[in-house]
């Protein structure tokens, strides 16, 4: 594989970390903020409200540009926001700091996705875009903990100007790494961009990563009182238990990338399966500790086989248009942050127990199985029979040639 992936990697171990470590802040930034805990928490929201907005925006307003130019910029853009959350005087401007870290977030996975993919052979491409991936899932594993407790020490303000400093050094390695490429986009223009995303297929394709994640996240965002309440963890027990949903995501993408490459709709489809499987069975597995360890790890590497196959299928539905699609998908994805941590709360608030919200992911990932089933369907009808399954978008060949010279 290029070494220029680890770019790419460095790039989404930044992203991930500043994603996720306000969770961890909470407290921290609330007390010294002087607002509520509930409060601060719209500064989770004003990031995934960054991404939704940022990544379909950025990937159509820059699609005339340099791959390599867009990813640098985007990384910019990234330090900016960091490097404002750090110093920002007050909550309102932390906010605002918030909304502009996540812009750059789906831009950067969706045009990274087509640069890596571009890198490699065709019967590569899924693990290429696995590795940039692994950035995003070695962060919850390393990056999080560790950038946790350095707010908890140092203070918040020097977790964000961390932050900054990760996302500097992936802009060096993407100046050093990724070849300069001569070839752009077709110039489309904005409208064009957005054309393409007027189909079918891509609908059902961004459909099936609501379901899917969605599942994930109505039982990941409960994940800490199913633990304590259900398995009986002492609280002090969750930050090592969270820790083991990365090491699971870790390697469920990298095994689903490696399976994609040989049948990327079959390994979308057994991704699904396991994840129903997995989050049916939590009530029984939340019985005990080790069986809840066990739990923990199965749903990230369930939900993280999913990740490459979803990327891939999406570019591939709207092939005139693939940076622009990949980024929706980001969109897609917080999107079912949002809506499966909803979901999964109205259980709780209806008094179905404490991992009642598993059974509601449960759920939303059979909807994730039927929608991608019926994409399956509607590609069936446009694809003659005997028709190869492709694996990405055919139009970027020319950035390919690009970058390998």
């Amino acid at each position: 594989m290029p070494l220029a992936l680890l770019a790419l990697a460095v790039g989404a171990f930044g992203i991930g970390t500043t994603e996720f470590v306000m969770m961890g802040l909470l407290p921290d930034v609330a007390d010294d903020l002087h607002v509520s805990v509930s409060t601060a928490g719209h500064l989770v929201s004003a990031y995934a409200l960054g991404v939704v907005i940022g990544a379909p925006l950025l990937a159509a307003v820059t699609a005339r540009m340099s791959r390599r130019t867009v990813l640098i910029g985007l990384m910019a853009l990234f330090v900016a926001g960091n490097a404002l959350s750090a110093f920002a005087p007050g909550y309102d401007s932390l906010l605002v700091a918030r909304f502009l870290s996540g812009l750059p977030h789906g831009a950067f996975f969706g045009v990274g996705a087509v640069v890596a993919t571009a890198m490699v052979a065709p019967e590569r491409r899924a693990r290429s875009v696995s590795l940039m991936f692994l950035g995003l899932t070695v962060a919850n594993v390393v990056g999080v903990p560790v950038a946790t407790l350095m707010g908890q020490h140092l203070g918040w303000r020097a977790t964000f100007l961390g932050v900054s400093t990760i996302g500097i050094a992936a802009m060096a390695a993407l100046a050093l790494l990724i070849p300069a490429d001569r070839a752009t986009a077709p110039t489309m223009g904005l409208r064009g961009e957005l054309a393409a995303l007027r189909s079918l297929p891509v609908w059902l394709a961004l459909g099936t990563t609501v379901a899917g994640f969605g599942a994930l996240f109505a039982a990941y965002s409960y994940i800490t009182p199913m633990l304590t309440d259900s398995a009986g963890f002492a609280e002090g027990s969750v930050t090592v238990l969270l820790a083991l949903f990365g090491v699971g995501a870790t390697v469920g993408n990298l095994v689903g990338g490696r399976l994609a490459d040989h049948s990327l709709r079959g390994t979308l489809f057994g991704g699904l399966v396991s994840l129903v499987a997995v989050l049916g069975l939590f009530p029984l597995l939340m019985s005990t500790q080790w069986s809840a360890a066990l739990a923990v790890i199965l749903l990230g590497a369930a939900a993280f086989i999913t990740g490459s196959p979803l990327q891939l299928m999406v570019m591939e539905k709207a092939s005139a248009a693939p940076s622009l699609a990949s980024s929706a998908n980001q969109a897609a994805f917080n999107l079912a942050n949002a809506g499966g941590a909803w979901i999964g709360g109205l259980t709780l608030a209806a008094g179905f127990g404490v991992t009642s919200s598993a059974l509601a992911g449960a759920g939303l990932a059979v909807l994730g199985l039927g929608v991608a089933g019926a994409a399956y369907a509607v590609d069936r009808r446009r694809v003659p029979a005997g028709g190869r399954e492709r694996v990405i978008a055919s139009h970027v060949p020319q950035e390919a040639e690009a970058l390998h010279r």
